[in-house]
Formats: C-alpha cells, sequence, structure tokens
C-alpha cells in the first residue's frame, strides 16, 4: 500500500461529461491505499481462507425475478462481446451478454480460465464481494474523493493521472481501447482484455491502474446527470454534496429499484469515441448486485 498524505484539492471536471460538474474542492485525510487493484491471486486467498462465494456464483431467487422462465433463472455475469461492425452506440445490449456460469473464476464463461491471469485484476465482483474481501483483509473501500485525489498523484487539475497529453510521444500510458469502439480494437497497448497490474507506469503517488484495465468500486452512492443542477447548488450554497441511496436509483429504468455506486478509473473498454473516462474527474453507475468483465476494486485503510 502506498501512503496518502491527504490535503485539498478540485475535484471533477468542467470539460468533460455533465456527471463530472461542477468543479468543487474537496479535502481528504491521509490514508493508505493498495498500489494495485485487487488481483486474481489476491482474491482466491481470500476464498481459499473464508469460503466465499460471489454473487455470481449465488442461485438466483425466482421471487426476486417474477416471470422469467426457470431455465434463465442460471448464475452469471455481464461478459463484453466485440461486435462486427460500427453499431449504435446508445444500445449496450449490443456488446454486453449476460453469461451463465461467467463469474470471478471463468471471466469469459465456463469454459475459459485464470491460466495465466494470476496477477491481472479480479473481475465480476459486486459490491458486497468487494466490500467482504476488505473486512477481511482488514481494509475499507476508498470514497470517491479518496480514490479520485490519489488517482491524480499530485496532478491537481490534470485531465489523465500521467498529465494533459492522452499519448504522450505516441506512448499508450494505460490499458485502453485503442479504435473504434465496440468492434475495432487496434491492440497498440498491447492488451485485448485486462492486463497484469504495473504493466504501465505509476502515477505521481507510486500508484499503478488508476487509469484503464478496470474501474473500481466506491463507497460513494452515484448521482445523475439529471439531477447535477441540484448537486450545483448545494455545491454552491455549502450543502451536502453526498448523493443519497434515493439519488442512486436509476431515473430512467423507474421499475428497476437497484442502487447505483461511483466506479472509478476506466477500463480496457473506454475508448475516445465512446466512454473517455479513464481521466481522474470521470464517474459512471454501477448497479450494486453486478459485475462485470471490466470490473473490480482496490483498498484502504485510514490514518496512519
Amino acid at each position: 500500500m502506498g501512503w496518502i498524505a491527504g490535503g485539498t484539492f478540485r475535484m471533477g471536471s468542467h470539460s468533460f461529461y455533465p456527471e463530472e460538474r461542477p468543479v468543487h474542492e474537496e479535502t481528504v485525510d491521509g490514508f493508505w491505499i493498495d498500489d494495485h487493484p485487487v488481483t486474481n491471486d489476491e482474491f482466491a486467498r481470500f476464498v481459499d481462507a473464508s469460503g466465499y462465494v460471489t454473487v455470481a456464483q449465488r442461485a438466483l431467487d425466482p421471487k426476486d425475478f417474477p416471470g422469467a422462465a426457470s431455465e434463465a433463472l442460471v448464475p452469471g455475469s455481464m461478459v463484453f462481446r466485440p461486435t462486427r461492425g460500427p453499431v449504435d452506440l446508445r444500445d449496450w445490449s449490443q456488446w454486453w451478454e449476460y453469461v451463465h456460469g461467467a463469474h470471478w473464476r471463468h471471466p469469459e464463461g465456463p469454459e475459459s480460465t485464470l491460466d495465466g491471469r494470476g496477477s491481472h485484476p479480479v473481475v465480476h465482483v459486486a459490491y458486497e464481494d468487494a466490500e467482504a474481501y476488505a473486512a477481511w483483509a482488514g481494509k475499507a473501500l476508498p470514497t470517491e474523493a479518496e480514490w479520485e485525489f490519489a488517482a491524480r498523484g499530485g496532478l491537481d487539475g490534470a485531465i489523465y493521472t500521467w498529465g494533459d497529453e492522452m499519448e504522450p510521444g505516441g506512448k499508450p500510458m494505460a490499458n485502453t481501447w485503442q479504435g473504434e469502439f465496440p468492434w475495432s480494437n487496434s491492440l497498440k497497448d498491447g492488451f485485448a482484455r485486462t492486463s497484469p497490474v504495473g504493466s504501465f507506469p505509476p502515477n505521481g503517488f507510486g500508484l499503478y491502474d488508476m487509469a484503464g484495465n478496470v474501474w473500481e468500486w466506491t463507497t460513494d452512492w452515484y448521482r445523475s446527470a439529471d439531477n447535477i443542477e441540484g448537486q450545483r447548488v448545494a455545491c454552491c450554497s455549502g450543502m451536502s454534496k453526498r448523493a443519497t441511496i434515493e439519488d442512486s436509483f436509476d431515473p430512467g429504468q423507474p421499475a428497476f429499484r437497484i442502487p447505483r455506486k461511483v466506479v472509478k478509473g476506466g477500463s480496457h473498454l473506454c475508448a475516445p469515441n465512446y466512454c473517455l473516462r479513464f481521466r481522474p474527474a470521470a464517474r459512471s453507475p454501477q448497479m450494486i448486485d453486478t459485475g462485470m468483465t471490466h470490473l473490480g476494486f482496490r483498498c484502504v485503510v485510514r490514518g496512519r
């Protein structure tokens, strides 16, 4: 873990997506943070020691899915499938598929394994899975402000964790998607999926993979862009900026009352033409009961 001394910084960005606004000052106390996302080998030690079963591995309760066919109620998780050509980027169902038998030990489905991926970030972890690991390790999950402060590496206001140029000298600085998402990836960075942690240079605080590779859970409830004006008013009036669980429900899907947490950092699926979110200020919502092939986490310990 790396020690982050804490301090005051400008959180958010006014130059990209609405949910990153407004830019405002945040102060965090000192804390320790993992210098890389939790890996498959590290998560395996937790599972072996505790017998823990992740959300994606558990049997589904028919009462939670009224009207669903029994043959559909099979444990699984969301797996990315590239398309064969350009598609409507408003329809994520064209590249995400719920795969029966997909979970952290079988990232692409039952036939896939972790062979050669022990040092890759663990994926398909729901929020409670990440919390369970953190508790077992004597740690906690970071707040959004802690995560962003650490990701900036001392470069307050910079676009990326390494500065303002996306590829300085033409060199990829993180595991992201190069090309046209979701069908054409040039693999300029050398990776089609996740990469071993530490494959790219650390930021100014010595932390790896704070951009790209996998999204990472934080403890903050997500406030959607639909509520951004209220957030701006609260910010400017000195009121609390923290979202509540009620704020976190997706206003575009009122039938689904599943809370959402903020995830940070972007992933290997983030591309400039679709999701330019491998930036410290970027944030995205994630339903707490859902794991995916590009979602992981790291932990913190607060205080000396």
